[in-house]
């Protein structure tokens, strides 16, 4: 079993890197990936606590890319990306400013709904880690405008609702340049979150995949057993590596688990060595045991 999709306090999720790699660990899984949004900051640890725990780790990335209008959303994952090559540097910079423009626009939302929040209080959650929404989710919770981070989420700061402010995003082919010019592998994650019609979307990857796209997650928390086979199908017949994971967040997304999803999620192990043979041996940004190091 394993979980190509996490994430961490880096970004959106509520565990650190090191808390990630314990819970696999301690759920049977064998291989995991962090895909904190829009950065690597959490990678080098996240490396250093699979070693010493020996079990596999691929240092990811997952960029929300711009799409047309009515298009769903599209975010890409980045596997076995360099996080210090100039391109990663450059672009994940300006995403940075762009969030960091929504904070204060969200703040803002929120001091208009009677919720005054200060950015020392909100700061001292994120600690050194990039300051996202769930920073600000507890931070309502301690001033008890909320009852929990979940209430936070899905009254407040979710898309659609009263706070919630959208942000800077890349487009396909910039994300996609990136990771490939940064050594990594590029996937499509939980692709019917951007097109839900099968037909549609096998147009839609033939496009991304001329643009350098390696693969698509076909496993998926959210996803049913026929979902997953109609992934497997375009996959098949595109020549698309496979890939899954849970998309665990902690406790920014209840009821998710680290390799089980909502309860029947299961990756195949045989998603792994394909992956690993892409990123190729000499990828400095995959550790661990792997079926590759014999």
């Amino acid at each position: 079993m394993i979980d190509l999709h996490l994430h961490s306090v880096n970004s959106d999720g509520t565990d650190t890197p090191e808390e990630l790699v314990r819970k696999a660990v301690a759920a049977g899984v064998s291989a995991i990936a962090l895909t904190d949004h829009d950065n690597l900051g959490g990678v080098e640890t996240f490396l250093a606590a699979c070693r010493e725990s020996r079990i596999t780790g691929i240092a990811g990335v997952e960029i929300s890319a711009e799409v047309s209008e009515g298009q769903g959303s599209m975010h890409i994952l980045g596997y076995g990306v360099d996080p210090r090559h100039p391109a990663v540097a450059e672009n994940l910079d300006r995403i940075l400013d762009g969030r960091a423009w929504r904070n204060g626009q969200i703040l803002e939302k929120l001091g208009g709904l009677g919720m005054k929040l200060a950015w020392p209080e909100i700061k001292a959650y994120a600690g050194l880690n990039v300051v996202g929404r769930p920073h600000i989710a507890q931070a309502m919770v301690e001033r008890e405008y909320v009852g929990s981070v979940k209430e936070a989420f899905d009254h407040y700061l979710a898309k659609g609702c009263p706070a919630y402010v959208d942000r800077f995003r890349m487009y396909p082919e910039e994300a996609i340049g990136m990771i490939r010019a940064a050594g990594g592998v590029a996937v499509l994650a939980h692709p019917f979150s951007w097109k839900p019609y099968e037909r549609d979307l096998e147009i839609g990857l033939r496009d991304l995949k001329s643009l350098g796209l390696a693969g698509i997650e076909a496993f998926y928390s959210e996803y049913d057993p026929g979902q997953t086979v109609a992934l497997m199908r375009l996959a098949f017949k595109l020549a698309l590596l496979t890939t899954g994971g849970s998309d665990y967040h902690g406790l920014s997304k209840p009821g998710i688990s680290i390799g089980k999803g909502f309860g029947r999620l299961h990756v195949p192990d045989s998603c792994l060595p394909p992956l690993l043979e892409a990123l190729g041996k000499d990828n400095q940004w995959v550790a661990g045991v792997s079926p590759r190091e014999g």
